[in-house]
């Protein structure tokens, strides 16, 4: 009985190990079978003739198409097969439906986006557009069901997920757009509403003290610094006389953290003929963005013709974007350009004056109207759906209310229809640089900074983006418009954008902060501006060199030097006196590590990020005072997040007014000390030493696919692998934080494009198992120059038009 039972046993057991290799089999055929296909020949519906995909040793394709249609689909196709989960969660993302696949969890931040009904103006976006343009949607969609049909089985994420696939439409083109609005733009909003609050509490000086239009870091190509207002007298506002909200229920080191404050932000800058080696224009663009696994762009190179007999080959070559038909940078060969997100003024926060008689209506320059109200459906999985009451106005939607319970509305470029089109696609080909800027001025993105260099050794820069034409207002700070008298009028034409040409000093640089003044910079506005400082050391390193080659540019956009911090070195130094390290000899220690700091954003660097630590603590801790009358009122208010919150500070710390004080503290010394006492601390933590506090045990990558998240386990597979990296979160050229940085590296010269190099983190497929899953992603972390250009063919697939 005893022998039977374990043949028994040894057979069922064999029968699970079969079970379980077969299982183990077909999950992996499965995962495999959602690979791109790489070469042979594809009979595919809705193109006209022939398409090439021909892909290098990093998997880069470079699309040959006999026209733009065609070429549209082609890129559909490639995008699909490698990419298609980014896509899907980028179009969920702005239409506020992630959470019908990743369930309650994201429920949260659907409801907050579906306010604006993204998908609802994506249709109107769809509907409205005409010709070329539409034609190209069409196809890419088509292109994009396509290369998902032709996977022999749906990609490994909806696998994990247990989803299926949506078809994608060309409405999702536009969502996927509204992505990098709510990226870009999307705290604009409640930047606005804090200047409000702020403007309502605070006396006017302290307002105009605390809220500076620029500081001594501006480096404006047009223009000159702007002035920190004059500190404001005890008069006016005394901290002694204040009473503390809230901060002291914290103790210091759970307060403040070695997080970055500000914003990233971007760099891109042109050398016109006279300053390099041989008379070429370069543009140089360094885009800063949230990185993780799949990477947002794709590189690609599209060959294609514009019409049947057109003997012409148009050539454009540099980054796309997953779910969206065009080039989003690179270079057609007569010109190139990059970008920066522009931190001009596309949002205003409109206080609306509910009717007095009647609670659902509202006042509107032509009397009271009723409030309009949207039912939108969130779908959750595996929870029930949420049904929101949109409310919206003639200006916008309903977005939240303010202190006093009015009601804000956002009116928001991003919300019209002229907001979003597929003008890239027409700068693609342009031949000229007027040309290549007037059609900036009339792309539908969100506004960047758009720097072009021509193959004649020009350069130039304007703004790719519509430009709201106000009336009545600056825009600063929210107002009512019920009448009339604060209004947008339409958009300004591409003869009124404000424009930089062949400046002759022969440089232009960009880093998301003010580029111009005067009547040029009230017809852009002021989004929050980024210091400065970082545009300013770009600006130097410029000037440094009189005559570049495109490794000089590399170089610049891998300097890591703290410029900025070295006035804060320099007053931590200065806090730790003699006497103080009698007083607590582990202040010597901290000297010495600040002394011999290295000037750089090192990842050995103790003094670096003791130095930015000290920083952070005194702008958090006193701007936190400063604005205590608005802590009352909301308790999380801060404007240590304000990026030329700099300004007033560096001026108190510097001027030391016994009236803005931290009234906690008897003098200024003793409140400086204290810092530094808390850079000590905050190293000491969980009992390390102060020798190891280095930038670098912070800096440390965290690049994760969205599914490593959820699964940890999966984090091996899927995520890169965490590494040390120079660099800070601002205010220098090399921007790196942990799941942040240069989202590409490039410099080019138009007609020259096999001089140039391009390098970007992770690689080109979203497929852990294919061989370009993070190939790229050494290069750019060692900061290491890749070809412009694809190289040579490996691999070779061929598009054909079915019967």
């Amino acid at each position: 009985m005893r022998k039977r039972l374990l043949k028994l046993s040894g057979i069922l057991l064999g029968i699970m190990a079969v079970v379980i290799v077969g299982l183990c089999l077909w999950i992996r055929s499965q995962i495999m079978g959602s690979l791109a296909q790489l070469d042979g020949d594809r009979l595919v519906k809705g193109i006209a003739a022939d398409v090439k995909v021909e892909r290098d040793n990093l998997g880069i394709p470079t699309l040959r198409a006999a026209n733009r249609k065609d070429l549209a689909y082609a890129t559909g196709f490639v995008h699909a097969q490698d990419r298609f989960f980014q896509m899907d969660l980028l179009r969920r993302n702005s239409a506020g439906e992630l959470a019908e696949i990743a369930g309650p969890d994201v429920a949260a931040a659907d409801k907050k986006v579906r306010v604006h009904r993204f998908r609802d103006v994506a249709r109107r976006v769809v509907d409205k557009s005409g010709g070329r343009e539409r034609e190209v949607l069409l196809a890419y969609a088509d292109g994009v069901n396509a290369g998902m049909a032709a996977l022999a089985s749906k990609p490994f994420e909806y696998l994990l997920l247990g989803a299926t696939p949506a078809p994608w439409k060309p409405e999702d083109c536009v969502l996927v757009m509204f992505s990098m609005y709510l990226d870009l733009q999307g705290s604009d909003f409640e930047n606005e509403a804090r200047l409000g609050l702020m403007h309502d509490l605070l006396p006017g000086p302290m307002f105009e003290f605390l809220a500076p239009r620029g500081t001594e870091w501006d480096a404006p190509v047009q223009g000159q610094p702007f002035a920190v207002a004059p500190i404001p007298g005890p008069e006016v506002f005394d901290t002694r006389k204040q009473t503390l909200v809230a901060l002291a229920d914290l103790s210091p080191t759970d307060r403040f953290s070695d997080a970055g404050i500000g914003h990233p932000g971007s760099n891109n800058w042109a050398l016109s003929a006279k300053h390099t080696t041989d008379g070429r224009a370069f543009v140089a663009n360094d885009m800063h963005l949230g990185i993780r696994v799949p990477h947002i762009w794709y590189r690609a190179s599209f060959v294609w013709h514009e019409s049947p007999g057109d003997k012409q080959e148009h050539r454009m070559t540099g980054v796309s974007l997953p779910g969206a038909p065009v080039m989003i940078v690179g270079s057609n060969g007569h010109v190139a350009w990059g970008f920066t997100n522009s931190q001009g003024d596309w949002v205003d926060v409109v206080l609306i004056d509910v009717d007095p008689h009647d609670n659902d209506s509202y006042l509107t320059p032509k009397g009271p109207k009723k409030f309009d109200h949207h039912e939108e459906i969130v779908k959750v999985k595996g929870a029930p759906d949420v049904v929101l009451d949109v409310v919206s106005t003639i200006w916008g939607p309903i977005f939240d209310h303010d202190y006093k319970g009015r009601p804000r509305a956002i009116r928001w470029v991003a919300q019209d229809t002229d907001g979003v089109n597929m003008g890239l696609m027409h700068i693609e080909s342009a031949p000229t640089l007027e040309e290549a800027l007037r059609l900036a001025n009339l792309t539908g993105a969100p506004a960047q900074n758009f720097v072009v260099a021509d193959d004649k050794g020009r350069i130039a820069w304007t703004i790719m983006g519509r430009i709201p034409r106000r009336v009545g207002f600056d825009g600063r700070l929210p107002t009512s418009w019920a009448d009339g008298k604060h209004r947008w009028d339409g958009y300004l034409k591409p003869e009124e954008y404000p424009r930089i040409v062949d400046p002759a000093d022969g440089r232009i640089w960009t880093a998301n902060a003010r580029v111009v003044s005067g009547d040029d910079l009230a017809k852009l506005g002021d989004g929050f501006y980024d210091l400065g400082a970082r545009a300013q050391q770009i600006r130097d390193d410029l000037k440094a060199v009189d005559k570049a080659k495109e490794t000089d540019m590399l170089k610049i956009q891998l300097d890591d030097r703290a410029v900025f911090l070295t006035r804060w070195q320099k007053l931590l130094v200065d806090t730790i006196t003699a006497e103080a390290i009698k007083a607590d000899p582990r202040r010597g220690e901290l000297k010495k590590l600040v002394e011999s700091w290295g000037g750089h954003a090192s990842i050995d660097s103790v003094g670096f990020r003791a130095v930015r630590s000290f920083r952070i603590h005194l702008l958090t801790e006193l701007s936190d005072v400063l604005v205590g009358p608005c802590k009352k009122v909301v308790p999380d208010f801060s404007i240590a997040g304000l990026d030329r919150t700099e300004g007033p500070i560096w001026r108190l710390v510097s001027e030391r007014p016994s009236h803005l004080i931290d009234p906690r503290y008897k003098d200024w010394n003793t409140l400086l000390l204290a810092a530094a006492d808390e850079v000590i601390a905050r190293a000491n933590k969980d009992g390390r030493q102060l020798s190891a506090f280095t930038w670098g045990q912070f800096n440390t990558t965290r690049i994760h696919h969205p599914l490593s998240a959820a699964v940890p386990a999966l984090s091996g597979w899927l995520d890169m692998p965490a590494h040390e990296l120079a660099g800070d979160w601002d205010n220098m050229p090399r921007i790196q934080a942990p799941a942040m940085g240069a989202s590409e590296r490039m410099t080019v010269s138009p007609g020259h494009e096999a001089d140039g190099y391009m390098h970007m983190p992770c690689g080109q497929s979203g497929h852990p198992f294919s061989p370009h899953y993070g190939d790229e992603h050494a290069a750019w972390e060692e900061g290491k120059p890749t070809p412009f250009l694809p190289g040579a063919t490996v691999h070779t697939l061929v598009l054909k038009p079915a019967a």
